[in-house]
């Protein structure tokens, strides 16, 4: 199991990130459960929690409006797993990680791929 937290986003983007994940690996989210707006002018985190498998869905690159903030946290097998189907539909740049005993933490940020309709 996973934890993928969202920030820096628009909803819209946010709910293209999930979507992706969503194709690929089980959560803990209804299909249509996707973000939504907050009132105020407090950034929002969006989050859910992935649980990644050896067999899955590997899915075309999408477009973002944005970059996106991203954070995986959880054990070294299912991070990675999120990792790879990630980079798989977007640019990565990867910012940095925290490993312990049987945890992993990745800060990423998230764009579009050259060539699919935005800018890296």
């Amino acid at each position: 199991m996973a934890t993928v937290s969202l920030t820096g986003a628009s909803k819209e983007d946010a709910a293209t990130v999930f979507a992706v994940l969503r194709t690929a690996f089980p959560t803990d989210r209804a299909f249509d459960d996707v973000p939504q707006d907050r009132p105020g002018d407090r950034s929002a985190v969006w989050s859910a929690e992935f649980e990644p498998t050896q067999e899955w869905i590997p899915t075309d690159p999408m477009p973002l409006k944005g970059s996106v903030s991203a954070t995986l946290q959880g054990d070294y097998v299912a991070v990675d797993q999120l990792f790879e189907a990630l980079s798989t539909t977007f640019a990565i740049e990867h910012w940095g990680a925290a490993s312990g005993d049987q945890e992993k933490e990745v800060d990423l940020r998230l764009g579009t791929k050259e060539g699919r309709g935005g800018t890296p």
